[in-house]
This record gives C-alpha cells, sequence and structure tokens, in this order.
C-alpha cells in the first residue's frame, strides 16, 4: 500500500511542475523578459557592427516575436481542436 502512496505522491509532484512549466511558458513575464532581452542583444550587436540607428531597428526583431506569440496562440487554439476531433 506504501509503494501506491509513493507513486501517487510522485505524479502530484510531477504534475504540479507542469502546470508551474506550462504558467511560465504562456506568462507575460516570459515573454517581457524575451522582448528585453532580444532588444538589448540585437541593440548591442548592431552598434558593435556600426549600422546606422541600432536600437530603432533593433525593434523590428521584437516586434516580430510579440506579432507571432499573438498569432502563435490561435494557431494553437485551432490546431488543438482539430487534433482533439481526430482522436475523438
Amino acid at each position: 500500500m506504501e509503494n501506491i502512496e509513493t507513486r501517487i505522491s510522485k505524479i502530484e509532484e510531477r504534475n504540479k511542475n507542469v502546470e508551474s512549466d506550462k504558467a511560465w511558458e504562456t506568462s507575460w513575464t516570459r515573454k517581457t523578459m524575451i522582448v528585453l532581452f532580444t532588444y538589448l542583444v540585437i541593440g548591442l550587436y548592431l552598434t558593435a557592427i556600426s549600422v546606422v540607428n541600432p536600437w530603432i531597428n533593433a525593434i523590428v526583431p521584437v516586434i516580430g516575436f510579440i506579432l507571432s506569440t499573438i498569432s502563435l496562440n490561435k494557431i494553437k487554439y485551432y490546431w488543438v481542436k482539430k487534433w482533439n476531433k481526430t482522436k475523438a
């Protein structure tokens, strides 16, 4: 009986970790940090290679990331919906 309780406890702990990982993946904190780090890294790189207006040009990949996070959520919704229909 103790073995079953141990296994259930491990499953519950795993589920808790999976839930927190999913919460992090979809959080605005994560997305904001990616935007900031992307902007800084691209801005520094463009400055290092002497591009004109590096900090303005660094906005382009950031906008791409923001648009992808917005559109990918919608695409994922329809994909999951279709996938669930094929499994039913």
